[in-house]
């Protein structure tokens, strides 16, 4: 068992920095860490409910860093897993459990993990005797190794040569970008992969980073979701425009009767939220059952008619899949069977909250080659290898201008779709062109037109990284 101690004093004070800076988004896309901290807190409560929180995040983050992420400890020390991190912490590398201490009359806060599925964060209170009650993949299913094969399904053959002087200018686009808030596109990169015509013609790491290394993707994880609920349609099991998907809100006068699937995939289900603060924060930091704490949630807007970026909609929307799915024993694998494994992206995880459902609303972690798999699912309309994963149309729907909009949109930032940022005609992009987004500057930039998806992963401490620039300097480069 590793052990690291550290002092319990600024506890509180980390949960502040650590927790919206790895939720949040601004209404134009992905926020940086400074901004994030700066305008947003925690759950508004006491002090020790903070250090509680600060101290769920740093053992659920440095949980999956350490035992999922390939990624070298000096950058798990570094990075998103806790840097004010503070109270005992205590790694065993045998239980693949974390605990990190808050405070001398509690249990330590708990991450465990579990082949597939990474870590997941218990609750306040629970002890390690829960950590045995947390959902598993079923021993009949195995992690397949697909390295092998041919891209995309595996890395074999993956790549392709530019011409000499696209490859060159290509090049020095990304010399800009990896000198991170030195350069013009500001952020800091640690990955950019460019797939053109289903090939890899340009990838550059940082040092400590490949091929192979994972990241927290944050709210590109919504992204996952909307592909789940599109699966759930193309079998039949949901329509994005019917009332009440959750049989918590069929009773009788529950206004909340009134919300669709598309509202909350257009985050616009009218439910409170205080943003990323609650429900999210209780979520994200004390462990609290995702979809309860969002179900239970009051209206205070019409469906449809106010666009409000929460990630309850998200953690909904997926719910509602599991509960069309209707069984529990099967759904715990239904995201690697349905979606993740089909495109190869092995080395994707989506975390469950301890009674199973999905965090999608931004608990996942995955490689920059794996989302490039994924914006060409996008590419294809939902065809992967000849199957129809997602409905004929879906790419469009997501990719479409929701009816409410953030305001930011009007003063020419980055409009919203359903659970994917729309960055169509900026910086002189085509008119298509659309991405996942999460904080610290997660991306997959799919651009149809030109055949072409622009990954780009990082940890931006500073100024978020400017995707549309760097974009559009990319098909330049290109010849595009």
């Amino acid at each position: 068992m590793r052990t690291i101690t550290t002092s319990m004093a600024a506890l509180a004070a980390a949960a502040c920095l650590a927790l919206p800076a790895l939720a949040q988004q601004t209404p134009t896309g992905p926020r940086p860490a400074a901004t994030a901290a700066a305008d947003e807190g925690a759950s508004t409560g006491t002090p020790r409910h903070a250090a509680a929180q600060a101290a769920g995040y740093r053992a659920l983050h440095l949980c999956t860093a350490t035992f999922s992420s390939g990624l070298p400890q000096d950058i798990v020390d570094r990075t998103g897993s806790g840097q004010s991190a503070t109270g005992e912490t205590k790694i065993d590398a045998v239980a693949k459990t974390v605990t990190v201490k808050f405070a001398d009359d509690m249990e330590p806060r708990i991450a465990a993990w579990r082949p597939g599925l990474g870590c997941t964060q218990l609750p306040i209170g629970a002890t390690m005797e829960a950590v045995k009650h947390l959902p598993r993949l079923p021993e009949s299913i195995s992690i397949p190794n697909f390295d092998t094969q041919a891209w995309p399904m595996g890395d074999a053959n993956a790549t392709a040569k530019l011409p000499a002087a696209q490859e060159k200018a290509v090049a020095t686009v990304f010399d800009e970008a990896f000198r991170d808030q030195e350069g013009p596109y500001k952020g800091n990169t640690w990955g950019v992969v460019v797939i053109k015509d289903g090939k890899i013609v340009a990838e550059r790491y940082a040092p400590g980073w490949g091929v192979h290394t994972s990241s927290r993707t944050n709210s590109m994880c919504k992204s996952l979701s909307v592909s789940l609920v599109g699966i759930g349609v193309q079998k039949g099991l949901l329509d994005i425009h019917a009332k009440a998907p959750l049989v918590a809100w069929r009773k009788p006068g529950d206004p909340r009767g009134e919300i669709t699937l598309n509202h909350m995939l257009h985050m616009a289900s009218g439910l409170y939220t205080e943003s990323g603060r609650n429900p999210q924060g209780e979520i994200y930091g004390s462990g609290a059952p995702a979809s309860e704490v969002s179900m239970g949630n009051i209206v205070d807007a019409k469906p449809g008619t106010r666009y409000v970026y929460a990630g309850s909609d998200t953690i909904l929307a997926t719910k509602a899949v599991r509960e069309a799915f209707n069984n529990d024993a099967e759904w715990i694998s239904f995201p690697h069977r349905e979606l993740l494994w089909k495109l190869g992206m092995t080395r994707t995880l989506i975390e469950t909250d301890w009674t199973g459902d999905f965090i999608t609303s931004g608990q996942c972690w995955s490689t920059a080659r794996d989302f490039g798999r994924f914006g060409m699912l996008y590419l294809n309309d939902g065809v992967w290898n000849g199957e129809r994963i997602l409905p004929t149309g879906w790419s469009d729907y997501v990719s479409t201008l929701a009816p409410a909009q953030p305001a930011s949109r009007a003063r020419g930032g980055a409009g919203y779709g359903a659970q994917f940022w729309v960055y169509g005609g900026m910086e002189g992009l085509p008119d298509v062109a659309y991405s996942p987004g999460g904080a610290l500057g997660q991306y997959a930039l799919i651009v149809p037109s030109k055949n072409v998806v622009i990954v780009r992963r990082g940890l931006d401490r500073g100024e978020g990284f400017k995707l549309a620039k760097f974009s559009a300097d990319v098909l330049k480069a290109m010849g595009l």
